[in-house]
């Protein structure tokens, strides 16, 4: 499939984050009390909030796949990772907050936003060879 990249592990990369973000981003709407549950009480319209991160994980976890729209997607869902970052520093610098969660996980959810966005840049980047027609 011409749409692919050529490389393999760029195609397992490239399938993995449009799956993620694309299951997160309906988990927004099915479990949207654990969304709601990790929002920093300084932002407001908490539910609103996780409503729109949805619709833009979603939008970014199918985006990805078209080689037209992967860039854009992509730079999209980085953005998303930022955008998102303070509710885990939140639930860091508040762990009674989640009793659910040892306060090493939630510690540990910081540094994976990184191998996060590490993927979704992999994903995204050019291809480096010319793509074959299938």
């Amino acid at each position: 499939m011409t749409w692919l990249p050529t490389s393999i592990p760029q195609r397992i990369v490239l399938f993995i984050v449009a799956f993620q973000y694309t299951y997160v981003g309906v988990q927004h709407f099915t479990n949207a009390e654990f969304f709601v549950a990790i929002m920093p009480p300084y932002l407001p319209f908490h539910l609103e909030l996780v409503y729109l991160s949805g619709v833009f994980e979603i939008l970014g976890g199918i985006g990805i796949l078209p080689p037209q729209t992967r860039r854009f997607a992509g730079w999209g869902l980085l953005a998303l990772l930022v955008a998102v970052y303070p509710a885990n520093i939140h639930m860091a610098m508040n762990p009674e907050l989640y009793p659910d969660m040892s306060p090493t996980a939630l510690y540990v959810r910081l540094p994976v936003q990184f191998v996060f966005a590490a993927l979704v840049w992999y994903a995204m980047r050019p291809d480096a060879a010319p793509a074959t027609a299938d």
